[in-house]
């Protein structure tokens, strides 16, 4: 082989050696985001459910509203507060 080659190897070995180092690293520091990060997946994983079970909620929305409607009616105005809110942070951040 060529001395030319046979630099570019040891280079393209010390390259790897290098990343694999700083992977491990990455992971080591993003340890400290799993609690965040698990949250984050069962926020997500609420809604996929509450986007499935949508004619269950609607119906249990109903009942609410015609068993105890003025406390139906002041948790709808929370949410629709809290929605107008992510609203407004997703537009902020995009």
């Amino acid at each position: 082989m060529s001395p030319e080659l046979v630099e570019l190897a040891l280079r393209k070995q010390r390259l790897q050696i290098r990343s694999a180092e700083q992977r491990d690293a990455l992971v080591y520091h993003a340890q400290a985001f799993t609690p965040l990060l698990h949250g984050i997946d069962r926020v997500s994983d609420g809604v996929r459910w509450a986007r499935d079970n949508a004619p269950v909620l609607s119906g249990l929305g109903v009942f609410l509203l015609v068993v105890r409607p003025r406390a139906t009616l002041r948790w709808a105005r929370r949410a629709w507060v809290g929605w107008q809110l992510v609203r407004r942070v997703r537009a902020l951040i995009s």
